[in-house]
Order: structure tokens, then sequence, then C-alpha cells
């Protein structure tokens, strides 16, 4: 069996190949190769030395800054499993990642520590609390006396010179195919669920999308919207830079259009990675045309690039953008355009590596032009989901991962995207499960019944909105009221971005919602989503017209 660790592949490889004095992160710091290499192998130490074991979980609720990175890093010098998630996530969202990972550590960035905490509170799996950005004399105590909280800078510090023997460990002996990463997702059944990614998989996401389509090499500097907790961002953000001897850039900070033109100006990146929601903001941005003249590609995945937003963007901006596809279950894109093959509207052909095929309900390969079931096979695609046997077989067949896109191939081998094969939808690039939103609604005593769909805004980008039935007595109800509902229990993402009121939601004959029934009566609406009030006039049942998708 093959050996390999990613945090030697990535980082201190480098080292050895005398690239030590090359900037390697660009964050609230810098780091070059060598200092990074050297800050891992103290805080894997610092790992050990805290009694974390071989594919112990570490859960990482970090901002994107150089702490994050080398976090991830050291969890894989050590051979432990990184579990980076999403900040926005509120405090039983993380509880019930912290009840289904069982980590033992918990690596967290001070300014999340209020959601954090209660989540930790509730674990019995949790040893350690590490708290980065906090000095020790004001680390957070907690009730449950078991868990151990540290200063992140004084993991690292206990082990201040790697050049010792004592002080520090040569990377984990891992197997390719051991556990490195687990990311979670709501994926293609609406639970959240940690998709399992081996070691080998990150180099597979290097060699055939970063360097094969992409074409990174050591001058570029990467900057990317999508953030570490993303498989796409880790892979932007972490594993193509660094792979090739680059240089990534960090932003700590929430994205938007002018802290992103203001840290483009300051670092000067050459390869930009977005989702189509971010490149229409900057479309709508009073930002300079020139913000984007020492970038020579962007790249867009999460959800369908229009083609009007692709067009305007290499106009005004003159970068070409790269639409592609990839899933957390794959770990990045692997169906791409190519710089020398774009094909506005469609997600290109695939990335070498993978292999992609079209299938009908039953399984069979579809003929051209034929919409069908998209699957992908390669090997960076995820050993499983961890402990969820049942939305595992929905997922992976055998070397195949269902993907839950519906697609088409044309006569030129272009693929084209026709939407998800269920109900789940994306907004600005991030899974939401409609059933998750539509519970946290019927949470509200004057909710008796919501389908939550998403439908395109003026840039024909899917956000999530509601159609509600009043409980009995409850009529006056008013939009405003059920979103912030819907805010005190959810992530910002996920939230619906308008709601109307109706009589009688459509169902099936055995009580399901029809939200393409839903879904389509929204789309012809003429009012602008954002004046829709509790006043406006319920749309009836029989206005709700079923009429296929394509």
């Amino acid at each position: 069996m093959e050996l390999f660790n990613a945090a030697d592949f990535l980082v201190h490889r480098r080292v050895r190949q005398g690239l030590g004095d090359k900037v390697a992160v660009i964050g609230s710091g810098v780091r070059t190769y060598q200092q990074l290499s050297d800050e891992v192998s103290r805080l894997a130490a610092g790992f050990r030395g805290l009694g974390l074991q071989r594919n112990d979980r570490i859960v990482l609720v970090m901002a994107d800054d150089i702490e994050m990175a080398s976090t991830i890093l050291a969890a894989f010098h050590a051979g432990l499993v990184a579990v980076p998630v999403s900040t926005m996530l509120i405090g039983r969202e993380l509880e019930h990642i912290l009840r289904d990972s069982k980590p033992r550590a918990v690596v967290a960035t001070e300014q999340y520590l209020p959601a954090l905490l209660p989540a930790v509170e509730a674990s019995n799996d949790v040893d350690h609390l590490i708290v980065s950005g906090c000095a020790n004399d004001v680390l957070p105590r907690l009730s449950r006396r078991t868990v151990s909280v540290h200063a992140w800078a004084g993991i690292v510090g206990a082990f201040a010179d790697p050049a010792e023997p004592e002080d520090a460990e040569d990377p984990a002996l891992t197997r390719a195919d051991e556990w490195a990463l687990w990311l979670y997702t709501s994926g293609t059944t609406g639970t959240p669920k940690a998709a399992m990614h081996r070691h080998a998989s990150i180099r597979h996401v290097y060699e055939s999308y970063g360097r094969r389509v992409l074409g990174i090499r050591p001058e570029d500097r990467c900057l990317s919207v999508a953030k570490l907790f993303f498989a796409y961002g880790i892979g932007n953000s972490l594993f193509f830079p660094l792979a090739a001897g680059a240089t990534t850039i960090l932003q700590p900070a929430r994205p938007a259009p002018r802290t992103m033109c203001d840290r483009i100006a300051a670092t000067a990146p050459s390869l930009f990675f977005g989702v189509p929601t971010f490149y229409a903001s900057l479309l709508q941005a009073e930002i300079p045309d020139t913000s984007f003249q020492t970038v020579r590609l962007c790249v867009s995945a999460g959800e369908a690039l229009p083609v009007a937003v692709q067009t305007r963007f290499r106009q005004r901006f003159g970068v070409d953008i790269l639409d592609g596809i990839g899933s957390t279950e794959a770990l990045h894109i692997f169906l791409s355009n190519r710089p020398e093959d774009i094909c506005p509207g469609t997600t290109g052909k695939p990335v070498p590596g993978y292999r992609i095929e079209i299938r009908d309900t039953d399984g069979r390969i579809v003929e051209r032009g034929t919409p069908g079931d998209l699957y992908v096979s390669g090997d960076s695609i995820a050993l499983g989901y961890w402990q969820r046997p049942g939305a595992e077989q929905a997922v992976f067949h055998g070397d195949w991962l269902r993907t839950g896109d519906t697609y088409f191939v044309d006569d030129a081998g272009y693929y084209h995207c026709l939407g998800r094969s269920n109900d789940l939808l994306k907004a600005g690039g991030i899974w939401v499960s409609p059933v998750e939103v539509e519970q946290r609604l019927l949470e509200h005593v004057a909710v008796a019944d919501a389908a939550v769909v998403g439908v395109p805004n003026a840039d024909g980008i899917d956000k999530p909105v509601a159609l509600v039935v009043c409980a009995p007595g409850h009529e006056h109800v008013g939009e405003t009221e059920l979103i912030d509902w819907c805010r005190e229990g959810l992530a910002a993402f996920k939230l619906p971005r308008a709601i109307q009121f109706t009589e009688q939601l459509p169902k099936t004959a055995t009580g399901k919602p029809q939200r393409y029934r839903v879904r389509q009566w929204w789309m012809n609406r003429t009012a602008e989503m954002t004046t829709v009030t509790s006043a406006a006039v319920p749309p009836s049942p029989d206005s709700l017209v079923s009429t296929p998708r394509w």
C-alpha cells in the first residue's frame, strides 16, 4: 500500500526542494514555505502532546487566515482528520456536527466562540478547545471541567524549535487511502453529513484540475471568495497553490465586492475564484473597471454561471471566467470549461482524470441530447459518508458518484446543466435543504404548512423563497416576522428571501409538496419579490399550473 501524507506533499517537500524562502501564504501576516513547514510541524507535535491519536477528528471553526491553514496542514501531518466547518452555522447546527463527528479537539477563532461554546458544552466527546486570537489570561471558561482550554499560540510555542528531534515529529506514515479530511455537506439528501476524503484525493484534484485545467504555476497567486471550509475553497486556497509551489492569499474578512477589490489591489493575485452570485455583485458594485488587471483567469463554480454575467464580466473587466461543476463528495471540479475552450452557458467538458456519464432513472446511459442524471467517477471521490449508510447507498454506486444534477451533452461534447434532480437548491453556491427551512417555518405557531423553493433573481441565480399556509387564527402574521423567525434558527444563507401566503399548497396524492408547481408560480410572478407582503393577493392552488422544467 502506498504511503502518502498530504502535508508533506503540500509543504514539506517544497522545503526539501530548496523553496523554503518562497512566500507560501499571505493572510493577516506572511509565511514562507520554511516558516509554514516549521509551524505545521510544531502544531502537529502540540496536538500529539495533548494526547490526540491517529484518526482522531479535529473540528475547525476558524476565519480564513494563516492559523486555519496551518491547523489543517498540521492535522494531515499528524495523521489526524481535519473537519473544517462553516463559520455561518449557529449553535444548534454546530452541536449536530460535534455530536456526529465526535471530535477530540475543536479549534476556533475567538470571534466564533459565542455560537460554538454551547455546542462544546453539550458535547461528550470534546476534550480540548483551542482558541486562536486569544491570550492565555482571557481564555473562555467552560462549566464542563473535562474540557481543557488552550491558546492556539501556546500549542505552537510549546514546541518552539522544530530542529530538535524531541520537539518535532516527521509527518505520520499515513497510507494514501487513509482519512485526511471530512467535509460536511447537505449533498443530495438534505441531512448534514461528512464526506470522508483520503490523503491521495488532495494530490488528485491538483493533478487533474489544478495543473491540467488551470495550468497553475509557481509564479501564480490565488485568491478565493469561497472559504476554506468549502471543498471548492480549500482546493482554491490551499491544495492548488501549495501543490504548485505558488502563493495563496487568504481573506479573513467576510467577502464583499469592495473588500475583495481592495485585497486584489494590495496583493495582486493572478487567479481569482468566485461563485456566480459574487460575480453578479461585482458587476453591480461601483468599483474600477481595472480592478482585475493582475488577474489572468477567473473561475466560477457552486452553481451554473448565467451567460449574461459571464459576458458582462468579460466586457467590463477584461477577464474570462471558467465555469465548472464540482461537489463536496468529489472534493473539487470535475467538469469544466478550459481557458482555450469556453462555451458560455455550458459547464464545459470532463476534467482529465474523471469519467462522466448521463443516465436515465434505470441507470442506463442516455443518448446525446437526452437529459438524465449526472454521474462522475475519479480518484478524488469520497470514501463515503460517515455513519450515513442510507444516504451513502443513494449517492455512491461502486466507483461512481451520483451527483444529483440533471444534464445533457450536446453534439459538440459540451455539458449543459438543467438543475437539480431533486428538491435541493443552492443559494450563493451553498446547498440549502428546503425541508430544513420548511421545518423551521413550521415551528412558528402561525404556520400550518410551508413549501420552500429556489427561484432566480434578476441575475439568474437561485434564491430561496417560501409559500406559507397560515394556521387558523394567525392569518395576520407578516412576511418580516417569519423571516426574522428563520433568522433566529438558521444560518443566514438559508433564509427565504420572500414569503407569500396561500390557503392551500399543491401536493401529490401521497401528500408531498409539489415544489415544481410552487416554483413555476414564483417564476411567473411579475412583481418584485422584495415587495411581497402578507397583504398581497394570495395565489390559488389552481393558479399553480404544472409545467415541465424543461
